[in-house]
């Protein structure tokens, strides 16, 4: 058996050694309350939503499958005692939630951090064109670079292309792709932690872009809990980052698809915030959903009240990660994050597992799972499935660990054996898969995305894109790094690696027209 170390975790600490400290009045939800005050009056709605809170008509159905109460509580915008007004119950609960994250201000986001990633992109694109992005930026920020007319450059994360996991980068690369970028960087745009866990130096990163007059952009969508205890990571938002985006629904427990997007209180503060609020305004529902952000009211109300139980989870974290580094056939691969140069900390509450020793790829693993044993976990990649574990959560891990083991059990002596040596390559012996390719490096971005997004178009075949200017965003899972963005050229390393992870049996590539990727969208008579 091998052992593979994992991260320390220092014991459970006083609360008042928190990263964030409580605000005045943090207990309360007003937004959550105000709502419910409201959903409590004698009122006759002769107004949208059309279902008017009751359980009448066309609503009955509503009501029977989601409670009166639901309907009852799915309060308009724009109403008096709630957020009309000056100094209203939601304005209240936007400032506690910037008190609670360290920010200098917040926003609720009800169409999820993909908002908020467009919202910052087009901020940045009133200030300036040029932005340095992360290579394994979030589609939604792609998204933005299209919308705002940005010219990025690139810095790549470091890849464990064994197990297909994109890290974070480092301050030198960062600066290095600051310098080469051929315009002035207005923006800087980095993804921390990652979707396995690593947490980037982002301290050391905002430095490097403050010194170049860079805004940093921090999509910390899986770091919403971070700064809510000593065990765990700090908050970019307390660590320099101008402008940081969050999930709270993925671990800090809000509905899904709510969201926050922090403006930091940095120098770069004044300059940036007018443009949000009009970033804001253009991707933002005019009639938000009263119960996502309720849900973010009411969550960040229990991270704030909540030590004891985050205290508990991470012991229970602790217990988790010992079964699976006590059992003969898995190990944690968050053991060997820091070995990369990129990765200063770890999120306990991510557990990447390396299943090799099922014989099974970890999209096979992640599928059995799910429809034989009722158990569903995050993601997968070829090596690995990972467990996320909701911030005050104590689930036991033995159900998991048992059905591991009999799903390797099935398939049969050479698995174990392949499991037992470590041996990834072994797992996969005699697969009839075409072998995939290494990371091909990105083509030359011969037009601005938008230019290209917005240019006339054909579908052309495999063979016929090589050297043409793409109009799509193509990423192949895993890792999940864009290999083709929209004005960028494709060339034949690119076309091979994407055929052949879309043909691999763990393979998909996002954005592509068909399947098999044996076609590609061009911008049509391009010189």
């Amino acid at each position: 058996m091998t052992v593979h170390q994992d991260f320390p975790m220092p014991s459970p600490s006083d609360p008042s050694e928190s990263h964030t400290s409580r605000p005045v009045g943090a207990s309360r939800a007003p937004y959550a309350d105000a709502l419910r005050a409201a959903a409590a009056r004698d009122s006759q709605f002769l107004c949208t939503p059309g279902h008017a809170g009751t359980d009448s008509g066309v609503s009955a159905g509503l009501a029977d499958y989601f409670g009166d109460d639901m309907l009852a509580l799915d309060i308009p915008p724009l109403f008096d005692g709630i957020d009309l007004g000056v100094d209203t119950p939601k304005d209240e609960a936007l400032q506690l939630a910037a008190e609670a994250w360290g920010a200098r201000r917040t926003w609720f986001l009800t169409n999820g951090s993909s908002q908020g990633n467009r919202m910052a992109a087009l901020a940045v694109g009133t200030l300036g064109t040029g932005v340095v992005t992360q290579r394994s930026a979030h589609s939604s920020f792609i998204d933005g670079i299209v919308l705002a007319g940005l010219h990025p450059g690139f810095v790549s994360p470091s890849v464990d292309e064994i197990n297909g996991i994109a890290h974070g980068v480092t301050p030198d690369s960062l600066r290095s792709a600051i310098a080469a970028h051929p315009e002035e960087v207005t923006a800087v745009y980095l993804v921390t932690p990652s979707y396995f866990g690593a947490v980037a130096d982002v301290r050391a990163l905002a430095d490097v872009a403050h010194e170049a007059g860079a805004f940093l952009i921090v999509d910390a969508a899986w770091g919403a809990h971070f700064g809510f205890h000593p065990d765990l990571p700090a908050s970019p938002v307390t660590e320099g980052a101008d402008v940081v985006i969050m999930s709270t629904h993925k671990l800090a427990g809000s509905f899904t698809q709510s969201a926050l997007l922090h403006l930091g209180d940095t120098e770069f503060a004044d300059r940036i915030e007018p443009a949000l609020e009009r970033a804001f305004m253009m991707t933002a529902s005019t009639s938000e959903n009263a119960h996502l952000m309720a849900s973010i009211d009411i969550a960040r109300r229990e991270l704030v009240d909540s030590h004891d139980e985050i205290a508990d989870s991470l012991d229970n974290i602790r217990h988790l990660r010992a079964q699976i580094e006590g059992s003969e056939h898995y190990h944690l691969l968050s053991g060997d994050f820091m070995n990369f140069s990129d990765v200063i900390d770890i999120d306990p509450f991510r557990l990447p597992i390396d299943i090799t020793a099922t014989g099974l790829d970890g999209h096979a693993v992640r599928k059995r799972l799910a429809q034989d044993f009722g158990i569903f976990v995050e993601m997968a990649t070829a090596t690995t499935i990972v467990v996320l574990i909701g911030l005050g959560k104590s689930p036991e891990i033995t159900r998991l660990l048992t059905a591991l083991d009999q799903i390797r059990r099935e398939q049969g002596e050479s698995a174990a054996a392949a499991a037992l040596t470590w041996d990834k390559s072994a797992a996969t012996q005699g697969s009839t898969a075409p072998e995939i390719p290494a990371l091909p490096q990105a083509g030359d971005l011969v037009m601005l995305p938008r230019d290209a997004f917005f240019s006339e178009s054909e579908l052309v075949p495999a063979a016929e894109a090589v050297g043409r200017i793409s109009v799509s965003s193509l990423a192949a899972y895993p890792p999940g790094i864009p290999n083709v963005l929209p004005g960028e050229e494709i060339t034949a390393e690119t076309v091979n690696f994407l055929q052949a992870v879309a043909a691999s049996p763990s393979g998909h590539v996002r954005g592509s027209a068909d399947s098999g990727v044996t076609m590609f969208r061009v911008a049509k008579n391009h010189d």
